[in-house]
């Protein structure tokens, strides 16, 4: 209760005050000073949160690309996605919130001393995370020269598939540094202010490890064999293991005006229980709904509301009546808005299990075989939804369900990926689409000028107003993949 007190307490002055005066915990941002790391971490987890969960966050914008999300009649909120208008303001945000607010305060953490080693080995690790995100985004971002503040406002770019070199690097030290603050009598340990892990060293290195197989999972079509065997062996032998849980944001979340969790108050309801307008804009396609029902998957209760009058949804920019109101479509599901104190989920175990199914198919010796971590993955999806034991369904002879009976296993396990990111971790599956080309059949919104989906974002507005002489000729979204997809 106490680590919820404290961690509410950064998070109300968070929500109260404007980004850029709370999170200057430096006099002047050009000379740092001594930052408190205990309200420094906690800050930083927080806009994790918010960046992967809010309405437009980076969750939202992976359900409009993989046709899980549609609009309800009567509103019109969705025509950039539905059109797949990714211009420079498109989605800009996530970039900007990225960079502006959510690395910065890693940053500062990077920054500090010896005795600090917990918190720098913290940084450095989610700084990978936001990294590869962004790299899975764009493309070339700015990396060896971003976060130096005054130093250098207008960083250069750096090659996507290096950065993606240098990211095992810094998961690898971040791992050294934990270890070796472990050992450090004089060390300061993170504990309450910790709202993912709670200031525990072998989570965070076995997330280390985690975030590890998801770069070595999306790069393993253009990356040498013996290159991610060598990663793969390095891992075995460090011996921490994986997470064996959802990785997620908990700074204590309630349901209180400007407390509750951002997927739930901007998604789902208000501290007085009236629905928000976006939940009610926002419902399933009628794809995902005859997809899901035609593999007789019981998630489709948990991943989307069923009305009284039975599952409906509406595909992307067709033109519907009021038939196809609020009250007659489904909506996001119990599954995903759980509670207004519910944790904010940014990296799901069943993905990771999905990902290890991959390795494990291609023959790199990651522990346990692809079968098994097929099956666990679609528990763990079952588990996330609260939808019970997926044992029934696994059971069934369909291909893409049952692992054996799958003709092509990599299409079997990127299509259970998709469903189990549904709603959640979404963007991972559009990584995944562009990657792999499954789910196979998914459709294009009605409203697309143009037979294929975008396979990256555009580079934001404030970086061509900004940084003009550093960042790259705006690439063609649709046909120039990111590195990992080539």
């Amino acid at each position: 209760m106490k680590k919820k007190l404290f961690i509410l307490t950064i998070l109300v002055a968070l929500l109260s005050v404007s980004c850029d005066d709370f999170l200057d915990v430096n006099t002047d941002p050009n000379n740092p000073t001594v930052v408190s790391p205990d309200l420094v971490l906690p800050v930083g987890q927080v806009y994790t949160a918010k960046v992967m969960q809010q309405d437009r966050g980076i969750n939202h914008l992976g359900n409009m690309m993989m046709y899980n999300w549609s609009e309800t009649y009567g509103f019109s909120w969705y025509g950039d996605e539905f059109r797949y208008n990714v211009t420079s303001v498109f989605y800009d945000q996530l970039f900007d919130d990225t960079y502006s607010s959510t690395l910065k305060q890693y940053q500062d953490l990077t920054d500090l001393g010896e005795d600090y080693g917990h918190y720098k080995g913290i940084a450095a690790i989610m700084k990978a995370f936001h990294f590869q995100l962004m790299v899975d985004f764009y493309g070339d971002i700015p990396y060896s020269e971003a976060l130096l503040r005054g130093a250098n406002p207008t960083p250069a770019y750096d090659d996507a598939a290096t950065i993606y070199e240098d990211l095992l690097v810094q998961l690898e030290d971040a791992i050294t540094m934990i270890k070796a603050a472990d050992a450090l009598s004089t060390s300061v340990e993170p504990g309450a202010d910790d709202a993912m892990f709670g200031g525990n060293s072998t989570s965070w290195i076995q997330f280390a490890n985690t975030l590890k197989i998801r770069i070595l999972t999306r790069a393993s079509d253009v990356w040498p064999a013996a290159t991610i065997a060598a990663e793969v062996a390095t891992i075995n032998a460090e011996g921490s293991g994986f997470i064996g849980d959802n990785v997620a944001v908990q700074p204590g979340f309630v349901n209180e005006e400007g407390k509750q969790n951002w997927y739930w108050a901007e998604l789902g309801w208000k501290v007085d229980g009236t629905v928000v307008l976006s939940n009610d804009a926002t419902c399933a396609t009628q794809w995902i709904i005859d997809y899901l029902n035609g593999l007789n998957d019981p998630r489709i209760n948990f991943m989307y509301e069923e009305p009284a009058t039975g599952h409906l949804g509406v595909d992307q920019g067709l033109n519907v009546g009021d038939e196809y109101g609020a009250d007659f479509v489904s909506n996001i599901g119990p599954g995903h808005l759980k509670a207004a104190d519910m944790e904010a989920v940014i990296f799901t175990l069943a993905e990771h299990h999905f990902n290890m199914a991959e390795l494990a198919f291609k023959g790199f010796a990651v522990p346990g075989d692809a079968e098994t971590h097929f099956n666990l993955g679609i528990q763990a999806s079952f588990d996330y939804l609260g939808a019970g034991s997926s044992a029934s369904y696994i059971s069934q002879s369909t291909p893409n369900v049952n692992f054996a009976n799958s003709p092509n296993k990599i299409e079997a396990i990127i299509t259970q990926k998709w469903l189990a990111t549904n709603g959640i971790t979404a963007e991972q599956s559009w990584f995944d689409y562009s990657r792999t080309g499954y789910p196979a059949g998914l459709p294009v919104s009605n409203l697309a000028s143009t037979p294929d989906r975008p396979v990256r974002l555009a580079y934001p507005a404030s970086e061509i107003t900004a940084n003009t002489a550093n960042v790259p000729a705006q690439p063609d979204v649709f046909n120039t993949k990111i590195f990992w997809a080539n």
